[in-house]
């Protein structure tokens, strides 16, 4: 077993965050730490791996709580390995696909809209007279369609 002898300030400088993004990785549950004999927090090397993998799934739109769920759902919740990290990617891919059709509604409204010239009432997509769209739901009906 790896021993937990890495530094708080070691980690951040390798991991590239702050040391109170460790503390609050720390207390959303998704890292873990140990305390020394001097009561100062100490990590076992493979933490770097899981903060990776956090840094990846943020910058692809995946939330914290979404990584914490994957996380527990490995084994004894160990760090992921080459294979956790497929099964992770594959899992989050169709949250991302869609996400990315949502972003290309959004860029073909407004692009249709503003793209015109005149912002017609008469003819934007997005105008709303007496709120006839509230009967279909709240929020951005239009952009929510598929």
């Amino acid at each position: 077993m790896q021993e937990a002898n890495l530094s708080v300030g070691r980690v951040a400088k390798r991991a590239g965050v702050k040391v109170s993004t460790l503390h609050f990785y720390e207390a959303k549950g998704l890292i873990k730490s140990w305390r020394n004999n001097g009561n100062q927090r100490r990590y076992k090397p493979d933490v770097l791996r899981r903060i990776s993998v956090i840094k990846a799934a943020q910058k692809m739109g995946i939330s914290l709580e979404e990584i914490k769920q994957a996380f527990a759902a490995l084994p004894k919740n160990r760090t992921p390995n080459t294979q956790d990290w497929q099964q992770l990617a594959s899992q989050w891919q169709q949250t991302l696909n869609e996400r990315i059709t949502y972003m290309e509604r959004l860029r073909d409204y407004l692009s249709g809209c503003i793209g015109c010239g005149c912002l017609s009432m008469n003819s934007c997509p997005l105008y709303n007279p007496e709120d006839t769209l509230g009967d279909a739901g709240s929020g951005p009906v239009i952009l929510d369609k598929k």
